[in-house]
């Protein structure tokens, strides 16, 4: 999910406490809880050590793996969400806007670096000498070799092998 939508889930659980909620606002509640658990259960296991998670709550994320049943499941997401409750919901949303600022971090990188990909082709030698002046590391006679060979394939219209080989070069050049 989103950043908004577990955004949208954390609003809806942390709404006015000045009145009773109604049945159906504790029902809202549940499932955006659920559906919390869900994303959180969704996750690798290095991502979720991010969160600040009690140890039953973490009990219950790892027993999913093992249930098979579709309504031993849906009943195993209630406990999850119910064990939601308990849980510091600001802080995994903190852990939640943290994620999602390093994944876009590193999609605008990626973009960055497809563009010197596409430059690096278009261009040819022109583009070679801004490119080593950005990444001085990088091997020059491999970086031509795979330009020349990309643009062949272009030319050619065949599938773009080299220019695969060319983006890993410069991704590890680049140190992403």
């Amino acid at each position: 999910m989103s950043q908004e939508s577990s955004r949208e889930l954390l609003a809806q659980i942390t709404q006015s406490a000045d009145e009773p909620p109604s049945k159906s606002q504790l029902k809202r509640e549940m499932h955006a809880l659920q559906a919390l658990g869900e994303q959180i259960i969704a996750m690798s296991e290095a991502e979720r050590a991010r969160f600040p998670l009690s140890d039953d709550l973490l009990a219950a994320v790892e027993e999913t793996s093992r249930i098979r049943s579709h309504e031993g499941r849906r009943r195993h997401m209630q406990y999850v969400g119910k064990l939601m409750r308990r849980e510091d919901l600001a802080a995994i949303q903190a852990v939640f806007d943290e994620v999602e600022q390093e994944k876009l971090r590193r999609d605008h990188a990626f973009h960055r670096l497809e563009k010197w990909r596409d430059r690096l082709i278009e261009e040819g030698d022109t583009a070679v000498e801004p490119f080593i002046a950005e990444f001085p590391a990088v091997d020059r006679q491999a970086l031509r070799q795979l330009i020349r060979n990309a643009r062949r394939e272009r030319e050619l219209g065949k599938p773009p092998t080299n220019a695969r080989r060319l983006f890993r070069l410069i991704r590890d050049t680049a140190g992403l």
